[in-house]
């Protein structure tokens, strides 16, 4: 393997010539979350069952992240649902809650939420019985270093002499939570510091690292400290930006130095949610490409906030047929999937959308999605297939009540007749000539593959 140095950004180029990025995020990766669920509360015997689940019920259909989310290093109040907000202790200048952290100032996983990161272990053992599973792991991370590293003035692993409070933009912060300042990367040590974690991470065997408040605003420089911290530690981990809207012009950039960022701010179950992240996808299409995935967020299928972060304890608002139109979407566009509900309670109607190869093979195979149309609430978008003239079809009726929606083949640049697949249903649909058109329920979508004759 060759290192290339361009334009300040790491690349690695392996022996046919594919990138890091278009290696490690080869298609868009595909696994769990904690946060739809469980928000900043989440514990090891959860995630662990969750990777149970997706072991025995998802794996072979190309399911494998399972990712922790926010905060955890720190133990929430009892009947706490979210991170409360830092507070300063008069008496001597500290920060409460008191984060689990290194000597390095490194937030370490807190041990009555982790049991296995006893004894500084972090998440090595968690890690560990997750690859045992066939599985990958990741965490989220927010964005800088902690306030409790900056008033400890902690020493800057890999520096002589460098503290956190010398590395630290304390005009840089987050607007919905304080446990953090941003990084100066132009003072020495920034760079060192982010090293420091990915090193870090790489010991306990990460996969995934998701990386929160660093997409709006855009912090252009911290994004390529974590890019070069990847590099530097040397094991293939992916890099996913959070939260959205990233902004369109940062879409030449996005997409050399991160493998997956956000388009939006945090989708839940309201079709109102949907229907913008379908504005979004048609603003941002072309954007992407192989290893650079823009991401429409977490999947809220399944049952969702069963202890925050923002409501009661539900199964997915989404109807069955807005359900089918998420996943259709999603993998029409060849977003990320990243599953947000509590996948042990999956109900046999999640399972069978979660669990159909033919219809993840859109996402996981397609080339090149575009929307051909979107008038009077109807929408298809479609894509190629790797390695044959077929296509991938997904047709739309966003409208109240059930509609046709209509496809002609000469606006796809096909001749003759054309075999028809749907994909949700695993059924043929005979051959047509010209054109097709389906009945849709309201808020329905249907997924197809054509295969010219």
């Amino acid at each position: 393997m060759k290192i290339v140095l361009f334009f300040a950004c790491i690349f690695f180029l392996d022996a046919g010539g594919r990138s890091y990025a278009q290696t490690v995020a080869a298609t868009p990766p595909m696994g769990w979350n904690s946060y739809d669920c469980f928000g900043s509360t989440v514990r090891e015997d959860e995630v662990m069952a969750n990777a149970d689940y997706m072991a025995q019920n998802l794996r072979q259909v190309g399911w494998q992240y399972i990712v922790v989310d926010f905060l955890w290093s720190y133990e929430n109040p009892p009947g706490s649902r979210i991170a409360n907000p830092y507070q300063m202790n008069l008496e001597d200048g500290s920060f409460i809650p008191w984060l689990t952290m290194d000597q390095w100032g490194r937030q370490m996983p807190q041990p009555t939420k982790f049991p296995s990161a006893f004894g500084g272990k972090g998440f090595g053992p968690l890690a560990a019985s997750i690859h045992s599973r066939g599985l990958k792991f990741g965490i989220h991370v927010m964005r800088g270093i902690p306030r409790q590293a900056v008033w400890a003035k902690s020493p800057v692993k890999g520096t002589q002499g460098i503290t956190a409070d010398m590395i630290a933009d304390t005009n840089s912060t987050c607007s919905w939570l304080n446990h953090m300042w941003g990084l100066d990367m132009k003072k020495p040590g920034a760079q060192e510091y982010l090293n420091s974690l990915l090193e870090l991470y790489a010991s306990w065997g990460l996969d995934f690292l998701k990386v929160d408040d660093i997409s709006s605003p855009y912090r252009q420089a911290e994004i390529e400290g974590y890019e070069k911290a990847i590099a530097h530690c040397g094991r293939p981990i992916v890099l996913s930006l959070s939260p959205g809207a990233t902004p369109i012009e940062a879409a030449p950039h996005v997409v050399k130095h991160a493998n997956m960022w956000r388009l939006a701010g945090d989708l839940w179950d309201n079709w109102s949610d949907l229907i913008h992240m379908m504005g979004l996808a048609e603003l941002w299409e072309g954007k992407g490409s192989q290893g650079h995935w823009p991401d429409f967020d977490m999947i809220p299928i399944g049952r969702l906030d069963k202890r925050g972060p923002i409501s009661i304890e539900r199964y997915s608002k989404f109807t069955e047929d807005e359900q089918y139109t998420l996943m259709s979407f999603w993998c029409i566009c060849r977003s990320p999937l990243m599953l947000g509900g509590n996948l042990p309670e999956n109900r046999p109607f999640e399972l069978q959308l979660l669990s159909n190869g033919e219809v993840l093979a859109a996402d996981q195979q397609g080339e090149n999605p575009r929307e051909l149309y979107h008038k009077d609430g109807k929408m298809v978008w479609y894509s190629h297939v790797q390695g044959s003239k077929d296509l991938y079809v997904a047709l739309f009726n966003l409208n109240e009540n059930a509609a046709d929606v209509d496809i002609s083949f000469a606006s796809l640049g096909i001749k003759g007749k054309v075999r028809m697949r749907d994909l949700w249903k695993k059924q043929d649909l005979g051959s047509f000539e010209r054109s097709y058109h389906q009945l849709i329920n309201r808020h329905g979508a249907a997924l197809i593959r054509l295969s010219v004759q």
